[in-house]
């Protein structure tokens, strides 16, 4: 197994644990160095808080554990292609690359909707690579919604 493959793993593990809590099932993990840094797994409805996204408190975790909120020479594997907000705090952070599994076109920051994470405008671009595990992660992001629907109706 690759280490982008085990990276992921790690974070669709972290996502079911996200749906585990009832959350939409996202997952985040933060490497450097071989090592991971930093994860989280979304928690927006469990803590009252729109910025509990899973890269967000990857993030957060990652600043904390290096002493630093810039994290150079870091790779953010994440389930679902991120949002704007979670983009611009990939972007503060200096992360150099973002691999995630599933692209997002309601919301995607990084080239569904629109690229952030490389705008001509801005002053650090964050490498991109998609598609790593995404049978499995599109799965799960699937599954966790239809039974959402099927419960409601």
């Amino acid at each position: 197994m690759n280490n982008d493959v085990k990276w992921m793993q790690r974070a669709l593990e972290l996502a079911q644990k996200a749906r585990a809590h009832d959350e939409v099932p996202v997952g985040a993990v933060i490497v450097h160095e071989d090592k991971i840094i930093g994860e989280g797994w979304n928690q927006p409805i469990s803590s009252n808080d729109p910025t509990a996204h899973a890269e967000m408190i990857a993030l957060r975790d990652a600043g904390n554990n290096v002493g630093n909120y810039r994290l150079p020479n870091s790779t953010m594997y994440v389930t679902l292609e991120p949002c704007a907000m979670c983009a611009g705090a990939i972007i503060h952070a200096r992360l150099s690359k973002i691999i995630f599994a599933v692209t997002d076109p309601k919301t995607g920051a990084c080239g569904s909707i629109f690229n952030l994470l490389q705008a001509e405008e801005l002053n650090h671009k964050v490498e991109i690579d998609k598609g790593i595990m995404e049978d499995e992660c599109r799965s799960l992001i699937q599954t966790f919604f239809k039974d959402k629907r099927s419960k409601s109706s």
